[in-house]
């Protein structure tokens, strides 16, 4: 199957990020969320993030005007019937992605593959909402898309050879790297990352050290661009509280518990950047 519209319903942070990427392929895009507004705001990241991209140098304004002309706004889901793939990039919880792949299985045209962009939620769990098993797929994106080179694939118990390939071939048509992972909760990059993040949460609430301390042992000891409670708060407290969720649900192993200062943090609206207060304020 030749794929000439790609369809991301979610316009957020990971949403937008999708779709800037598949317009910067070539592909015509439909970026769908739940009303204008979100899908506004979303197209708004996208616009900023090409200006930068101009100023810096790193693309022309032709690329820049040719790729937002790729994109079309979308509020209602049965847009997707004019998608000949689906990526799903809403917030990390069950009950609503199901939701959206029940939708997504009745509007898009049999034989589309619709894939999502979940970071911890079985692969399987999610087909099983469909008709099409065979055609659900992950396709996790890393944060930020335009920038992070991975996409990790991810193969449900019934998804067939056709979808895997045509993922692998649509991930390297990005300009990203592939990298398989069999269906288990977390996958490979958040069942390694996630209780790296939880125990350096774990440490901040024992008062091992402070936040600043605890990143730069981690930065400077290990190498790694960003601390773990930097990168928490630029994934999303609720996320990430999200995520051990579904490790310690999926294992029953209590090393995958929450710290209760992530619990208690995303309950006081504490989410990281996007509210401007996490770990860190903004």
């Amino acid at each position: 199957m030749e794929i000439k519209t790609f369809g991301v319903v979610g316009s957020g942070q990971m949403g937008n990020g999708i779709a800037q990427v598949a317009a910067m392929s070539g592909l015509n895009v439909i970026m769908n969320d739940i009303s204008d507004e979100f899908v506004n705001k979303g197209l708004a990241t996208i616009t900023n993030n090409l200006d930068r991209s101009v100023e810096k140098g790193r693309i022309s304004k032709e690329v820049r005007d040719a790729t937002l002309s790729r994109i079309k706004k979308s509020a209602d889901i049965k847009d997707m019937a004019n998608a000949d793939y689906v990526v799903e990039a809403a917030t990390e919880k069950e009950e609503l992605k199901f939701g959206i792949f029940k939708n997504l299985d009745s509007a898009c045209r049999p034989g589309v593959i619709l894939a999502t962009n979940t970071s911890s939620i079985p692969i399987g769990r999610i087909a099983a909402k469909t008709s099409r098993p065979d055609k659900v797929i992950g396709m996790h994106f890393m944060n930020p898309v335009p920038v992070m080179k991975l996409v990790e694939v991810i193969r449900g118990l019934a998804t067939s050879d056709e979808t895997y390939q045509i993922t692998l071939e649509l991930t390297k048509k990005f300009d990203k790297t592939p990298a398989l992972s069999n269906d288990f909760p977390g996958f490979i990059a958040n069942r390694v990352a996630m209780p790296m993040i939880n125990e350096a949460i774990f440490a901040l609430y024992h008062s091992v050290g402070t936040a600043e301390d605890i990143d730069t042992v981690l930065k400077l000891g290990f190498n790694h661009p960003m601390g773990p409670l930097a990168l928490a708060d630029l994934i999303g407290l609720d996320t990430c509280l999200a995520i051990m969720e579904t490790l310690y649900e999926g294992f029953k192993d209590s090393k995958y518990r929450p710290c209760p200062l992530l619990r208690k943090y995303v309950e006081a609206g504490w989410l990281g950047r996007k509210t401007g207060r996490g770990f860190y304020k903004y």
